[in-house]
């Protein structure tokens, strides 16, 4: 079974992400899982051309892998492939990374180096064949291994493997909330910070033990933890690296023996569809059910989930029982998301959960305070309006009411009687009221998403020969295997942590 689903720009770009349910084994992969399957679909048109693309990369130098949905592949074609993504595998297994970690630990201090070049734990005999490498020897002392984010170096690629780590503040908030709920094991997803915390507050002995597992895309952590405390797993398409092994490891610790909760927390790159990314924690938060039955059909597994609060929207329209927390998480290594801003230069991240939101506590420390009339904590400047009886701030600054609009608005913004709606000052106004129509059949009622005849027509249509050949083309899209260089870019707004997800990258 598939469902469709848009991207953000999909009026510009028509360009559709299919969500495939069912038996993957006919989804061709490449060195990072299953590929997604997209949609490119031209104006006017009832019927797009399908294709495969990479789920984790955007940027096609870091992994170029593109096949039209009704190709032919070859058996040499499939078997490069399939060799390719060997080649790509990391250096060691989880086993052999776990062995050479204890032997690691076991040596003097002033043996102990790290290949900074090769993010590698080097043994003595490997220290000749990295000699011309940057090495760091200085105190690789057994607590510097107990943090691995700041050991390893960040992948600051904006259109690959972009990391902003979380800060401290916002950790020991997550713990400290995590623990107060009552919950006794973390799913951390893309959060390695978070585990690194939780398994050093256990070392210390002062609180009630909390077990953590990770799940992440960066396979170096492998060095650091056992198969136990870490998964190589693609968020984007639900695959585990090292199949059933890792997805055992995954089912025993959402199994919940002798009333240990279980809550997921996620960190995913802000440029990445969120779609996918709901589709893979929906299928974790399945597994959880079914491994503890409750008798309640509707039950959700906890989940924390942080994301720009631009994308709220999409975020509730995959979970509606999410709903939106005004605090403001901060990172480490990038430049502008910060704690102690003020205005647009606030931090943009906020939780995600579908936890009641009175009961997770803000801190009355940073200003934040509880709203009787909401039932929930609020920012500072997120004052509460008697016409929408709501505090309806998302960026921190105080939203003003528009009369006209019947509803609050960002500060800076003013109503246009042209546009009948409030916008920024300066923006292009045609003094039309004519608003864009649909992309696929022009018709100016409804968007594409919700076009009945779109929608009647893809269904009808089954796998019939590419609209570009019938319209006398190549069949290609120039614009879908390689953009211009010279063509705008398009991607989620300021996006810190775009991990790069095909194409523009867009949610």
């Amino acid at each position: 079974m598939d469902t469709k689903v848009n991207m953000p720009d999909e009026e510009s770009f028509g360009i559709e992400v299919i969500i495939q349910k069912g038996d993957d084994k006919k989804i061709p992969s490449c060195p990072h899982g299953p590929t997604l399957l997209f949609e490119k679909v031209c104006p006017g048109e009832q019927a797009g051309r399908r294709f495969y693309a990479c789920s984790a990369c955007r940027d096609r130098k870091d992994c170029n892998f593109f096949q039209w949905e009704d190709d032919k592949v070859s058996e040499d074609k499939r078997l490069a492939r399939e060799a390719e993504n060997r080649r790509k595998l990391p250096e060691f297994t989880h086993q052999e990374y776990c062995a050479r970690f204890l032997e690691f630990v076991s040596l003097p201090l002033e043996q102990k180096r790290f290949c900074q070049d090769c993010h590698l734990l080097l043994l003595p005999a490997e220290w000749t064949a990295h000699s011309s490498h940057r090495a760091l020897s200085d105190d690789i002392t057994v607590a510097r291994l107990r943090r691995p984010s700041l050991l390893l170096r960040p992948l600051e690629n904006k259109k690959s493997n972009a990391q902003f780590l979380f800060a401290d503040r916002s950790c020991h908030f997550l713990l400290d909330q995590l623990a107060g709920l009552g919950f006794r094991k973390v799913l951390c997803v893309g959060t390695p910070r978070l585990h690194e915390l939780i398994k050093i507050r256990n070392l210390e002995g002062k609180e009630v033990p909390i077990r953590s597992l990770l799940l992440d895309i960066d396979f170096r952590y492998a060095q650091f933890y056992s198969e136990a405390e870490f998964c190589h797993y693609n968020m984007f398409n639900h695959h585990f690296f090292n199949g059933e092994t890792a997805r055992g490891v995954l089912d025993a610790f959402l199994r919940e023996v002798g009333r240990a909760k279980v809550v997921m927390v996620t960190d995913p790159p802000f440029g990445g569809l969120v779609k996918p990314l709901a589709h893979s924690f929906s299928q974790i938060s399945e597994a959880w059910k079914a491994l503890n039955p409750s008798g309640n059909a509707a039950a959700e597994m906890p989940m924390f989930w942080t994301f720009p609060y631009f994308f709220e929207s999409r975020i509730l329209e995959c979970f509606p029982t999410f709903s939106m927390l005004d605090y403001q998480v901060d990172y480490d290594n990038h430049p502008l998301y910060k704690h102690g801003k003020t205005g647009r230069k606030q931090s943009p991240v906020r939780l995600f959960t579908n936890l009641s939101p009175r009961d997770v506590v803000l801190p009355e420390q940073e200003g934040y305070r509880f709203c009787s009339s909401c039932e929930r904590y609020v920012s500072p400047g997120n004052k509460h309006c008697p016409a929408c009886d709501s505090c309806t701030s998302k960026d921190g600054r105080e939203w003003r009411h528009c009369s006209l609009c019947n509803k609050c608005v960002k500060p800076t913004w003013l109503h246009c009687p042209a546009c009948q709606r409030c916008t920024l000052p300066d923006h292009p106004c045609s003094g039309s009221k004519v608003q864009p129509g649909c992309f696929a059949c022009g018709s100016p009622g409804h968007k594409r998403r919700t076009c009945p005849h779109g929608s009647r027509a893809r269904d009808a249509r089954g796998r019939s020969e590419p609209p570009a050949k019938r319209r006398g083309g190549t069949g290609r899209w120039p614009a879908v295997s390689k953009p211009r260089a010279s063509r705008k870019k398009t991607s989620a707004p300021t996006s810190p942590k775009s991990h790069d997800p095909i194409l523009p990258c867009v949610t």
